[in-house]
């Protein structure tokens, strides 16, 4: 083993602290991802069905609200992917997945 793969290798322990790629398991549609869309929003989903559903009905408003969430959701992911973007970039060499390639 050169000095080189050796300093590599001690690199990589440090940054990734001794896991490697997740070769697939990363990227949207993950656990993480069904727990959050399918279990946490539900009081969401239940709060926009009630503006469009419920007694007094004010489309107007319920429309207002709906284009205010949407709006501050993709505020939120698009701000985090280009930070994780610059992360990647920065202080791991390259575009992290599913834009650069798979593993460190």
């Amino acid at each position: 083993m050169t000095a080189t793969a050796t300093l590599a290798t001690a690199l990589s322990w440090v940054l990734y602290h001794g896991y490697d790629g997740t070769e697939g398991l990363t990227g949207f549609p993950n656990i993480g991802t069904w727990l959050i869309f399918a279990v946490i929003l539900v009081p969401v989903y239940v709060m926009i069905a009630a503006w469009f559903l419920g007694e007094p009905r004010d489309t107007k408003t319920g429309l207002l609200g709906v284009t205010y969430l949407v709006g501050i959701t993709a505020q939120m992911w698009i701000g985090m992917f280009i930070l994780t973007m610059l992360i990647g970039i920065v202080f791991y060499g390259g575009m992290p997945e599913p834009i650069g390639a798979v593993g460190p």
